[in-house]
């Protein structure tokens, strides 16, 4: 498969229409055809079903909030539009569906909530099964009440986690049929602003990027009864560094040799190598975004290019990945997708 297809999430200002398709070929080492597939309003995230037939999104309609669902064309990668569930408020930041494509959770920035729904056989979703309130505060003047970054199901898919950045909190809840219960939580340093989580594929180890201290930390995991341990924080910016900087996503090889994070501020996608036998990370390089403040990245399915989103200066980069280093090489910059947050492949 030379063309692959990607999908973006953005904000809708500006120029923005909502959702965008772009392709890479992988050998030619490009990126193009940038088309608006799904006109809807700040889909910031989006995600995809195992099986490449459903998209979902993030979506804000009129002062509500929720996530609604796409039929993707299996020929053209065009998005239909299946149906929405919202509800009174802002609308989430965050989504992931399980493997089987019957369970979609949200995460909730405003609110600080996950919400949880099932969906059905032809990927249309049903109204929300469970609301998960968080509660509390932490040190930093962005800590004023609980803000969940991320849901996302474990490995296993026997849970469900949710990062707080407004109580420095992982909280791990058991999901059945929908419904969740918390069976255990993590309180991280204090002030650090934890924001996103990405499993080793080992499923012993997790990786959580904080926004506010610009750290990875790495936690032990464990899968009978969903406890996280943490295990070390790593920097992901120079010491030397003192300007406002805002940690962003975070995403593993899928061999667990490498981590990557990204810096916005310092713009820069910070590389490090896993040590296997007890999960910890080694800094092996920066990677500048070759724009202003990258939101998100995504190895393509080959592992063999990173495509990151910029989303103040509205440009996508492509880098070449040696997937025995897991350094990057800057290959394009100059493609233009207006406030572009999230970027996710089609599965191969």
């Amino acid at each position: 498969m030379p063309k692959l297809i990607g999908y973006i999430g953005t904000y809708t200002k500006g120029d923005s229409k909502g959702v965008y398709s772009f392709t890479l070929d992988t050998e030619a080492a490009k990126l193009g055809d940038i088309k608006a597939v799904a006109e809807l309003d700040n889909p910031t995230y989006v995600n995809l079903s195992h099986d490449n037939k459903t998209l979902y999104a993030v979506v804000k309609e009129g002062d509500k909030g929720g996530v609604a669902s796409y039929a993707i064309s299996s020929q053209t990668g065009d998005l239909t539009k299946l149906n929405s569930q919202v509800n009174e408020g802002a609308s989430p930041c965050h989504v992931s569906v399980d493997r089987q494509n019957r369970q979609v959770v949200t995460a909730n920035y405003h609110k600080g909530t996950i919400e949880s729904f099932l969906v059905n056989e032809d990927g249309m979703i049903n109204p929300v099964t469970s609301i998960m309130e968080h509660s509390g505060e932490g040190p930093h003047e962005r800590q004023e009440k609980p803000h969940t970054h991320f849901s996302g199901f474990t490995p296993d898919e026997k849970y469900v986690v949710a990062v707080d950045l407004g109580i420095d909190k992982v909280i791990t809840y058991k999901i059945d049929d929908g419904k969740l219960e918390e069976v255990h939580s993590l309180l991280v340093k204090a002030g650090s602003g934890p924001r996103h989580i990405t499993f080793h594929p080992n499923g012993k180890y997790a990786y959580v990027m904080t926004e506010l201290s610009n750290e990875v930390i790495t936690l032990s995991y464990n899968a009978e009864n969903g406890v996280f341990t943490e295990l070390q924080y790593i920097s992901t910016i120079p010491t030397e560094f003192t300007e406002n900087s805002q940690g962003s996503a975070i995403h593993i090889s899928a061999d667990g040799r490498f981590v990557y994070a990204g810096n916005r501020g310092h713009d820069s996608i910070a590389v490090f190598s896993v040590n296997q036998a007890n999960g910890e990370l080694t800094f092996v390089e920066y990677t500048p975004t070759e724009g202003n403040w990258p939101r998100d990245f995504a190895l393509d399915p080959t592992e063999k290019f990173m495509v990151a989103s910029n989303q103040e200066s509205s440009n996508l980069v492509l880098y070449a990945r040696d997937t025995e280093t897991g350094k990057l090489s800057l290959l394009q910059s100059d493609v233009t997708v207006p406030y572009p947050v999230c970027v996710k492949f089609l599965n191969v």
